[in-house]
């Protein structure tokens, strides 16, 4: 498996914008790749959500690689053509567990989480504990969409988390300037398509989907 590289998540997240501001699928599911690397790189303590992650992006490379694939090529094309041909479960849980649309909004949460924690990591300074940055994050974002016991484990999880330095060494991309550096520009990017996903969705309220 190779190492992480926190440009490898850049360099995706850079190409996930098209001119019109629409999110291209199969670069927003390279970006969570790297992203899942990261969180794997990390040891187990991130295994309640990479393993999740994992799940989620080989649903979408199956649309992505399928016969309809023309259709998924952006989150835009993909939310009209699953809407139009009734293949979102808009209420409750029935045939369409694995929807894009489902699947989608189960990483975006995540990425939410990882955009936050990313910042504080960007802004923090060297005596900050990276369990508070991280578990704040986590209150912000996935946490109320996780049921109590996963919560649990998660506060217990960012307990054993590393120090920024060993973070910093985990993004493979110089000394810690340049890691700060990297951040200032993947922060944004991520933010961005986070938010155009997050209003996409919202105007279509698809937000609580089951």
């Amino acid at each position: 498996l190779a190492s992480f590289s926190l440009q490898e998540v850049l360099d995706a997240f850079k190409l996930c914008l098209s001119e019109n501001k629409e999110v291209y699928l199969e670069h927003y599911v390279s970006g969570w790749r790297g992203l899942v690397k990261f969180l794997n790189s990390l040891g187990s303590v991130f295994g309640f959500i990479s393993k999740d992650a994992v799940g989620k992006i080989k649903i979408l490379e199956g649309y992505l690689e399928g016969d309809n694939s023309s259709q998924y090529a952006t989150v835009q094309l993909m939310v009209k053509y699953e809407l139009d041909n009734q293949l979102v479960d808009l209420t409750k849980r029935g045939n369409h567990p694995e929807s894009g649309c489902r699947t989608l909004l189960r990483l975006h949460r995540a990425l939410r989480w990882l955009e936050l924690f990313l910042e504080r990591l960007r802004v923090s300074g060297q005596d900050e504990k990276t369990s508070v940055m991280c578990a704040d994050a986590y209150d912000q974002s996935l946490s109320q969409h996780h049921p109590w016991v996963v919560r649990k484990a998660a506060g217990l999880a960012f307990c054993v988390l590393p120090g920024r330095e060993a973070f910093f060494q985990v993004m493979n991309v110089g000394s810690a300037e340049q890691v700060v550096s990297v951040l200032g520009e993947a922060v944004p990017l991520i933010s961005e398509v986070y938010q155009i996903t997050e209003t996409l969705y919202a105007e279509q309220q698809l937000l609580q989907l089951p």
